[in-house]
C-alpha cells in the first residue's frame, strides 16, 4: 500500500494546485492499491488531499440531494435513515435504491468507511455501484477547473468505458445533484454475480418518470453506462412499453461490444442477464404499486415449475 514515489502531500481543493504528477486524494482506497503508476507511465510524486474540504458530505434540501465528492460510502448508507431522509421518504421512495447500492461494493468496513462517492465515480469501474445509483436517477456532476472554471455532466455520460471518464488533466469532481424529481420515481433494482460476495456481474435500476415511462439503467454488465427511456415519456407509447419494445431497445442501445468481459463475467452471459432483468424490472413497474408481479425468472433461467408437494394420503 506504499507508494515510495510521493515526495509532498498538499491539502488542497484547487485545480490551479495541480500539476503533472499529482493525484487528487479522498478516500484513498482504490489509489493506495494501484500505487506508483496508477494513472499512466510516470509515477506520482504528490497527493493533494481534498480531506480538509470541510465539505458537507449530504445536503438535502427541496430541490434533491447534493452528495459531496468526499461523501463515503458509510455516509451515503446512513442517510435513508437520517432524520432527513426519513422525513422524505414518502415523497422520494428512489431513497431505497442508497441501501442496495452500497451493499453491491461488498466491502471490508475499512473500505465502507474510507471509499467515497468521487472515487468510485472516478475510478470508473463497469461495477461502481455509486455510478448506477446516480446514473439511474439522472445525477449530474459538477466539475472544477483551474481558474474557477465549473462544468455540469450527467453521470450517464461521465463514465466513458472501463476506467475511462470525461475528466481532463487536473479536472475535480466536486460533487453530484440527485434532482427531486428523479428520486420521486417509483423504482426497481436488480443485481447479479457469479457468487454471493462477488462483484456484480449486471446491476440495472428502473424507474418511472413522471409521464409513466420507463427510465432503464444498465450497469456493470456494460463497460459504461448505458440508459434507455421507454413509454410516455420518450413518445414511443404509454405506460412502459412492451417486451419487444424493450428488447429492441436494447439491442439498438448496446452492441455486443459494450458488454463487458472480465473473470467477473462473460459478455453472453451478461447479455442475457442483462434482457433477463430488463424484462424483470418492467413486469414490476408495470404492475400496480404495492402488488408483486409474478417474476419473469425465478432462481433459475430459463424458469422452472414450482415443485408440488405430494398428495395427502388417507390415513397418513
Amino acid at each position: 500500500m506504499d507508494i515510495n514515489t510521493i515526495e509532498a502531500v498538499v491539502r488542497t481543493a484547487d485545480p490551479a494546485d495541480w500539476q503533472p504528477g499529482d493525484a487528487w486524494l479522498a478516500g484513498g482506497t482504490v489509489l493506495f492499491s494501484y500505487g506508483s503508476y496508477a494513472f499512466g507511465k510516470e509515477p506520482l510524486r504528490r497527493l493533494l488531499d481534498l480531506g480538509s474540504t470541510g465539505w458537507p458530505a449530504v445536503t438535502v434540501s427541496e430541490a434533491g440531494i447534493e452528495l459531496a465528492a468526499t461523501c463515503t460510502v458509510a455516509e451515503l448508507y446512513a442517510l435513508p435513515a437520517s432524520e432527513a431522509g426519513r422525513s422524505r421518504a414518502a415523497a422520494w421512495p428512489a431513497l431505497e435504491l442508497i441501501r442496495p447500492c452500497c451493499d453491491s461494493f461488498v466491502a471490508s468496513f475499512k473500505v465502507w468507511n474510507m471509499s467515497t462517492v468521487g472515487g468510485n465515480l472516478c475510478t470508473s469501474l463497469p461495477a461502481g455501484p455509486v455510478i448506477s445509483l446516480c446514473a439511474a436517477l439522472d445525477g449530474v456532476a459538477t466539475v472544477l477547473g483551474k481558474g474557477g472554471a465549473s462544468r455540469t455532466v450527467p453521470v450517464a455520460e461521465f463514465v466513458t468505458g472501463d476506467g475511462r471518464n470525461c475528466l481532463a488533466p487536473g479536472e475535480l469532481l466536486r460533487s453530484v445533484q440527485l434532482p427531486a424529481s428523479a428520486l420521486a420515481s417509483r423504482v426497481a433494482f436488480r443485481r447479479l454475480s457469479l457468487s454471493n460476495l462477488g462483484r456484480s456481474g449486471a446491476l440495472l435500476i428502473g424507474r418511472l418518470d413522471a409521464g409513466g415511462g420507463l427510465v432503464l439503467t444498465v450497469t456493470a454488465a456494460t463497460k459504461r453506462p448505458v440508459q434507455l427511456r421507454l413509454g410516455s415519456g420518450s413518445g414511443s407509447g404509454t405506460g412502459t412499453g412492451t417486451v419487444a419494445e424493450l428488447s429492441a431497445a436494447l439491442d439498438a442501445a448496446i452492441p455486443d461490444g459494450l458488454y463487458h468481459d472480465d473473470v467477473h463475467g462473460l459478455p453472453a452471459w451478461r447479455k442475457d442477464m442483462t434482457y433477463r432483468l430488463a424484462a424483470e424490472i418492467r413486469a414490476e413497474l408495470a404492475s400496480p404499486a404495492g402488488t408483486v408481479p409474478a417474476r419473469v425468472s425465478g432462481d433459475f433461467w430459463p424458469p422452472r415449475p414450482t415443485p408440488q408437494a405430494p398428495a395427502r394420503q388417507e390415513g397418513a
